[in-house]
């Protein structure tokens, strides 16, 4: 956001300025992994967006190398997990992460690392780890966003906004014509990186140990094969040619790869690192000093060969101002040690897209939007500090917290907000296999056949509101019918409608327990008995959850 625009208003002045003007439900700052999650999610609700995005293009950069089952299952409730598995660079059965340490990456033996990084167990989840690089990962997001109705702009800034009662008013320009004009939108998510400029705008500081250090990366091809003699490497952690060096294999064959290494930007520049430069930087950190390295440009329509990065950990002191969101590394940095920033982005993007569109249907109260930042902001404050420990476990001081088993970190982490009735104190996360109907917790994967067809009840959830109900629970069920008037809500019974023989115990009901699961597939109440007033309690519980008043619509 430029400076010329940091403090302009609205009225008049503006629509004098900015006579174009277009309106949309909701403006997504930042179109990358997390701002296209964001269209995503909000197109599968049927709320419409406008997503604008500075660069040209997506990046042709890996980032992020793969995202854990419970991200994989977000996107299997919006049909892109068979995708995923078809531009994944290995299967889910052949997927193995393999992270070393050495000097450069032909010593004779390298150091492994150990940090009980265990995935959950086949038995968790109907989806394994999605092995797929980020910039493969975009392009499905962007296509599955516009298939949706997202209006997805490249090339275009937002240059300044000013929120009302009401709403968003943004000035956008165009970047390749020099065009500006506003637009006007119900809320705002700030999607738009670590340094977010809608973050700074509104004033909004951050919690943490900050930037730990800045590096310049790029992909190059050379055939590193020698120094590897046969051995897996997925990424490697080198003190050549300087400490906070890393390979990345980026074709799991050794001819293409991504390098980076730390740099001071109060003392050099981007442009400083010449092709010849980084080709030599390579060779030392692949103990190869005559192999052949060539960089490749890494934004479409560039020769742009070198970016810099900032590694850090911090987590802003809110995810909300009035009608604007931050998501994603704009809420929220890791190093990416782990591999859970990306994943997290996604996951915020999700919980906050069925709550915009409860409020825009007028299905739930505006109070509704301050669970995400009392869920979110926690969650993420969870994943930044275990990835900065794994930081420190591979390259540096750790965040002083002992590490979790990466499987709780992933999928256990736990939600206490007015969405949740009945969520314990304790919010420390839980193993997978400790996940079991608890309010507040991810609701388990359990194989059920419905309709003749064998399904996963993960596969019940992404849009509305779901009651379980143990095979007595007859009386939920109709119960659930009738609220089906005023709410999203589908109603099943284990047992009857869900056939399977676990389905109940897995979720913590007896006979004639019931459960509420939210569109997110989290846990929102659970009784345990029958009812005297089953429409009673299940209209109070939905009403509490979506902050309306019983009974309202």
């Amino acid at each position: 956001m430029s400076a010329e625009h940091r403090d302009r208003g609205v009225g008049n002045d503006l629509e004098r300025r900015t006579p174009m003007y277009d309106k949309t439900s909701v403006l997504v700052v930042g179109g990358a992994l997390t701002g296209l999650s964001s269209a995503v999610f909000l197109g599968d609700q049927g709320v419409p967006c406008v997503v604008v995005e500075r660069h040209p293009d997506l990046l042709i950069h890996p980032r992020l190398r793969g995202i854990n089952p419970r991200t994989v299952e977000l996107f299997r409730q919006v049909g892109l997990e068979p995708a995923i598995q078809a531009a994944s660079y290995f299967s889910s059965e052949q997927y193995a992460w393999v992270p070393v340490r050495a000097e450069t990456l032909a010593d004779e033996e390298y150091a492994g690392i150990d940090e009980k990084e265990g995935d959950a167990s086949d038995s968790a989840s109907p989806s394994a780890f999605g092995p797929i690089d980020q910039d493969k990962l975009e392009i499905l997001l962007r296509d599955r966003a516009r298939e949706l109705g997202a209006d997805v702009r490249f090339a275009t800034e937002l240059m300044s906004f000013e929120q009302d009662e009401t709403g968003v008013t943004a000035v956008l320009r165009d970047r390749r014509s020099g065009t500006e004009r506003s637009l006007r939108a119900d809320y705002l998510i700030a999607a738009d990186g670590w340094n977010s400029a809608v973050r700074r705008r509104l004033g909004i500081g951050a919690d943490g140990p900050g930037v730990l250090y800045h590096t310049i990366t790029a992909m190059v091809e050379a055939d590193l094969t020698p120094a590897l003699r046969g051995r897996r490497v997925d990424i490697a952690y080198l003190q050549r040619p300087q400490p906070y060096t890393i390979l990345m294999a980026h074709d799991g064959v050794g001819q293409r790869w991504v390098f980076a290494t730390g740099y001071d930007p109060e003392r050099e520049s981007i442009e400083d690192y010449t092709d010849e430069r980084v080709a030599g930087m390579v060779r030392a950190a692949s103990g190869l000093p005559d192999v052949e390295v060539r960089l490749r440009p890494q934004v479409p329509g560039t020769d742009l060969k070198v970016l810099g990065f900032s590694i850090g950990a911090q987590v802003a002191r809110r995810y909300r101002a009035g009608r604007v969101f931050l998501a994603g590394d704009a809420a929220r940095i890791n190093p990416p040690t782990g591999g859970l920033g990306g994943s997290t982005g996604i996951q915020d993007a999700h919980n906050l897209g069925w709550k915009l569109a409860a409020v825009l249907r007028g299905q739930a109260g505006p109070a509704l939007l301050d669970t995400y930042d009392e869920e979110r902001r926690p969650t993420g404050l969870l994943t930044m500090q275990q990835a900065f420990a794994r930081f420190g476990s591979r390259m540096g001081p750790g965040a002083g917290v002992p590490l979790v088993d990466y499987g709780a970190v992933a999928m256990g982490y736990r939600y206490r907000s007015s969405a949740v009735l009945g969520a314990s104190d304790d919010v420390s996360p839980l193993l997978p296999e400790e996940l079991t109907g608890q309010p507040g917790t991810r609701a388990p994967h359990v194989t059920v056949t419905l309709g003749g067809r064998e399904i996963s009840t993960i596969d019940l959830y992404g849009r509305r509101f779901v009651l379980l109900a143990g095979t007595g629970g007859a009386a939920w069920i109709s119960a659930a019918q009738r609220a089906a008037l005023h709410a999203p809500l589908d109603a099943y019974r284990f047992g009857v409608e869900l056939a399977g023989a676990e389905g109940a115990a897995a979720h913590g009901l007896g006979a004639d327990g019931a459960l509420l699961v939210r569109p997110d597939g989290f846990v929102a109440w659970r009784t345990e008995a029958a009812a005297e007033d089953p429409d009673g309690e299940l209209e109070r519980a939905l009403a509490q959850v979506l902050s309306r008043a019983p009974g309202g619509s």
